[in-house]
């Protein structure tokens, strides 16, 4: 067992550095815009909810809401959680095993993000199930956190980040937990997503034990 202690939890607001007002400002545009989705498309539906609804919603600008998210779908499938959790990965000691971090770092972002909003997170599964534009697009976007998934690996092991074993292990993990999203979403959201994200590092580790 590491004597080592991770670094405070970047998950933790009142642990995070102070941001300016600039940054400050643009993630308060980018929540309203957010909200504002959400919001229309509990009402209506994914479908009917246009960016023009959208942006007056949020009370921005069309343009506003395009610069901040290139399409409707990124609204839904875009969080602030990426870079948190390459940082949490990066806070983990540095003996400790790599799955053993990840799976608490996991745990860690489940937690943060259902506390912020479950409805949300049920909301977003739900879509990425039932609009073939959204799953589309969540799957193009997995390439960028694969990527930020290779360096930390890199930063772990030593290992080259481009490297073909780095890149298969870190699109693995980045699929596996895809799959388990559209799983939750798929059986009703029922039980803890916790546990299913569990079950999915145990495959990872054990393969499909008996």
């Amino acid at each position: 067992m590491s004597t080592m202690t991770a670094a405070p939890s970047p998950f933790s607001p009142a642990d995070r550095p102070q941001l300016g007002l600039r940054e400050r400002k643009k993630i308060k545009t980018r929540e309203a815009i957010r909200t504002a989705t959400y919001a229309l498309v509990k009402e209506q539906g994914y479908d009917a909810t246009t960016i023009e609804q959208i942006a007056e919603r949020a009370e921005v600008s069309p343009s506003t809401v395009f610069r901040y998210f290139p399409t409707k779908e990124d609204i839904v499938i875009t969080d602030e959680f990426d870079p948190i959790i390459m940082d949490e990965l990066r806070a983990r000691p540095a003996d400790e095993p790599w799955l053993v971090s990840l799976r608490y770092v996991m745990h860690r972002a489940i937690q943060y993000g259902l506390k912020e909003d479950e409805e949300v997170s049920r909301l977003r599964s739900h879509l990425m199930v039932q609009v073939p534009a959204v799953r589309s697009r969540t799957m193009e976007s997995m390439s960028v956190t694969g990527t930020m998934l290779c360096q930390a690996i890199s930063e772990r092991t030593g290992r080259d980040p481009e490297s073909l074993e780095v890149r298969v292990y870190a699109m693995s993990l980045v699929g596996a937990l895809m799959e388990t999203t559209l799983y939750w979403a798929e059986h009703g959201h029922e039980g803890d997503f916790k546990d299913l994200v569990n079950r999915t590092m145990d495959v990872l580790e054990h393969g499909l034990s008996d």
